[in-house]
């Protein structure tokens, strides 16, 4: 034990501060100095070398390791006495030297001295201590040394027999906290601790708490090896991780596993009762499986989807109306019962505050821009927008998702699209719902009765799921190009609003607003003066398409500014006019045949009107008599219901016979033909009026007027039934030049959905019978006169 000395001041010596490091004395440590002020302090000492050939200095800690040139106050003022034993400078400039600890000291003050430290110190004395006292603290300290390298396998068995020799109590302790890893606080505190007695405790308790730790880690890395047995190595490692956080309770501040964020996550959404308690339910399951099992995979994806939702994340919504229709407006042409609906919700929105969001159906021909309008409709709300395609869906897991018992198993395209929107309340587009099908794998339109009732959506339940989740914030869309083909319980379920096809002032406005720009735009013509006249647009409209929308029209326009694009890089440099002629030249030869009417008033010849998906169409209508046995016969790719339809109007035509002055023998001696010319498929009821016209005109051998078309579902009664598409129909008699139209009474109400300046070009004729209908569309010399013969209502049979 070193003897009880006064403090006094010594000659002064350079310091070197250390990063991170603490000398102990009678510790030998190779240092690596590479800074300016340190390997001029090492110079000094090496120059100031005693009698006794030592270069002595002070070696302290810096209190931040970071520092690159540190002040006085930034240094220990608690160093170590130490001596140079080696220099060797290296090639890259640094300076490797070795260094021994000889005693504490207590820096004073430091000199101002360049470029490197000089300091004052004083030697620190160890307080004395009984011999019995110090026995004991240093057989405890051996004795816990000794299993701390037995359990450390860092530390070398032969440091053992070393300690075991040394007899002060002083060089023991600090021979021992040499060897202990601990952090700098902890290794600055105990070379600042001057009692060796004290020194000898702290060190007692640090080793515990090492042993301790040491004691865990043999235990976890004795479980994980067992499993390592059975699995790879990264198994291994994610064990291991899972062992240590069961042993010590905490990881730290290093970072969170996954199933902490797992965790996270889960208290930061706000979950159902029901979800959350799946969820915790779920999470816990997890924790306890092997991360490389198959099961693990299938928990923590359908964890990870749950969780992945917007439970009750909701976007603000935007209810200005006038804003809204300024939107509206701006994205598309008309369609004004369509606008007039969506700012309807949205008044009774802003009055309510809350309203269960609508189910709306935009039915009408391909190209009216139904798809576009769902997205204006969520831009004029605020809302996200999702597009979900229905088209050729026939399996019912599309739409209520998987069980979570089959092999990739995912939720359907309902909760899919939440996801993809991140909010609860987007607007979502059910794009071609007519499209779907059904087959032995269910009717996904059947699982769409749930999701499209504002009564039941709000606790639908995903088969992947099994979670209720509240539909009924969304606004649905649904676009379709006909009914025929939706279920009548989903029709019921949804607000029908019709989009009719484009009158031709409709399309010619469209393309001037808004599809001539855009593609004067995207084909790099925007600073070049191109016109199209209104003579070359209605040309395009007229002879190079056929269409109730404007997609072929848009198409079309493209074609003409791809070619000006390249006349513009031969030199033509503008102004660029587009006329009737230069269009035809640009687009080739016309592809649609000029619509023409007959030039004559033919026998049996009558025009029909029908609707199609594509708009209306003038349904020409041929009937011919010929010898025979009074067969019927109707051609012309015709379905269930417009044969049904003929068969009335022969069986009308007959009970009519004496009336129209035919005899009854005629029946028996001729066969009766109508044709319907065209290849596409006809069906439905409304060319009743059409077939009986033209059967009464070939037997009657009157002609029929070539300007008048006709529509109307006939009954055996002779009485004339409403019928669907009117403003198509309206369209298509106009576009052939068609001066009088003949359509049921009944109807009357759908005339105002006829564009003013269709009606106030066309004769349009209401009626309610066949009576009717033969005296407006037959060319007869006194039709108030005809069939005015009998007042009887059916004929007895004679």
């Amino acid at each position: 034990m070193s003897s009880h000395l006064e403090k006094q001041p010594l000659k002064p010596l350079p310091l070197l501060p250390l990063r991170d490091i603490v000398l102990f004395p009678h510790e030998v440590r190779p240092l690596y100095v590479g800074r300016e002020k340190s390997i001029a302090a090492l110079k000094e000492a090496m120059a100031r070398k005693g009698a006794d050939g030592k270069a002595l200095l002070l070696l302290s800690a810096q209190k931040k390791a970071k520092t690159n040139d540190p002040t006085p106050d930034e240094v220990f003022h608690f160093a170590t006495l130490g001596q140079v034993v080696q220099l060797l400078p290296l090639p890259d400039g640094t300076v490797k030297v070795l260094v021994e600890g000889l005693s504490r000291a207590r820096l004073i003050g430091f000199l101002p001295t360049e470029p490197y430290f000089e300091c004052d110190y004083e030697p620190v004395s160890e307080p004395p201590s009984t011999p019995a006292e110090f026995e004991a603290l240093m057989r405890a300290v051996q004795a816990t040394f000794k299993a701390f390298v037995e359990l450390n396998k860092r530390i070398a068995p032969e440091l053992m027999q070393q300690v075991a020799l040394i007899e002060d109590p002083s060089r023991l302790a600090d021979t021992i906290g040499v060897h202990l890893a601990l952090k700098l606080p902890d290794k600055q505190a105990l070379l600042e601790t001057e009692s060796p007695a004290k020194r000898l405790e702290k060190l007692y308790e640090l080793m515990q708490g090492e042993i301790e730790i040491l004691k865990v880690e043999k235990k976890i890395r004795s479980r994980v090896k067992k499993q390592m047995e059975r699995t790879q190595k990264e198994y291994y490692l994610n064990e291991q991780m899972q062992a240590i956080q069961r042993e010590l309770g905490d990881k730290g501040d290093d970072g969170k596993t996954e199933i902490q964020e797992l965790e996270d996550k889960l208290k930061a959404k706000k979950l159902s009762k029901e979800a959350h308690a799946r969820m915790k339910k779920e999470i816990k399951k997890l924790k306890m499986m092997g991360p490389m099992s198959a099961e693990a995979t299938v928990v923590r994806n359908y964890i990870d989807w749950v969780l992945s939702l917007p439970w009750g994340e909701e976007t603000k919504d935007k209810i200005d109306v006038e804003e809204a229709q300024k939107v509206l407006d701006d994205d598309h042409f008309g369609l004004e019962k369509v606008k007039e609906r969506i700012l309807e919700y949205l008044a009774v929105q802003q009055l309510v505050g809350k309203l269960k969001g609508p189910i709306l159906c935009f039915v009408g021909p391909p190209g009216v821009g139904k798809t576009s309008l769902g997205r204006s409709v969520a831009k004029s709300l605020g809302r996200k927008f999702v597009r979900m395609s229905l088209g050729g869906v026939r399996d019912e897991a599309e739409i209520r998702g998987h069980r979570r018992t089959y092999i990739g198993a995912m939720p359907g395209k309902i909760i899919q699209s939440l996801k993809k929107a991140e909010s609860a309340n987007p607007v979502i587009l059910l794009d071609e719902i007519d499209k779907m099908s059904s087959d032995f794998r269910g009717d996904p339109s059947a699982a769409l009765l749930e999701v499209l009732d504002p009564e039941q959506n709000s606790t639908f339940n995903d088969h992947y799921l099994d979670l209720d989740f509240d539909l009924s914030k969304v606004m649905f869309i649904c676009t379709a190009n006909s009914m025929h083909s939706i279920p009548q319980p989903l029709q019921d379920r949804m607000e029908i609003i019709r989009i009719a096809g484009y009158t031709e002032d409709e399309k010619l406005s469209i393309a001037r607003k808004y599809l001539i720009p855009k593609q004067q735009e995207a084909n790099g013509l925007k600073d070049i003066k191109v016109r199209l006249t209104t003579l070359g647009v209605k040309t395009i409209i007229r002879r190079y398409t056929r269409e109730s929308g404007v997609r072929s029209l848009e198409r079309e326009l493209a074609s003409v500014f791809r070619k000006v694009a390249r006349e513009v890089i031969a030199g033509d440099k503008g102004p660029i006019v587009v006329d009737r002629r230069r269009t035809k030249k640009l687009l080739g030869v016309p592809r649609v045949p000029k619509d023409k009417n007959e030039n004559v008033d033919q026998i049996g010849m009558v025009n029909g009107l029908a609707w199609t998906e594509f708009g209306g169409e003038v349904l020409h209508t041929e009937a011919t008599t010929m010898p025979g046995k009074g067969k019927l016969i109707v051609t012309g790719v015709l379905r269930d219901v417009m044969k049904e339809s003929a068969q009335a109007a022969v069986t009308w035509v007959r009970t009519r016979a004496r009336r129209l002055g035919i005899e009854d023998a005629f029946f028996e001696k001729n066969d009766m033909h109508i044709h319907f010319p065209g290849a596409f498929p006809k069906d439905g009821p409304s060319a009743g009026v059409t077939m009986a016209t033209a059967l009464v005109s070939a037997i009657t051998r009157i002609p029929v007027r070539r300007d008048v078309a006709m529509t109307g579902e006939i009954t055996l009664r002779g009485r004339v039934t409403p019928i669907g598409g009117l403003k198509e129909k309206c369209l298509a008699a106009h576009r052939l030049g068609i001066t009088t139209v003949i359509i049921p009474r009944e109807n009357k109400k759908d005339l105002r959905d006829v564009p003013k300046n269709i009606r106030s070009v066309l004769r349009i004729v209401m009626v309610d019978t066949v009576d009717e209908v033969l005296r407006e569309a037959l060319k007869l010399e006194h039709p108030e006169d005809f069939f005015r013969t009998s007042p009887e209502v059916s004929p007895t049979p004679s």
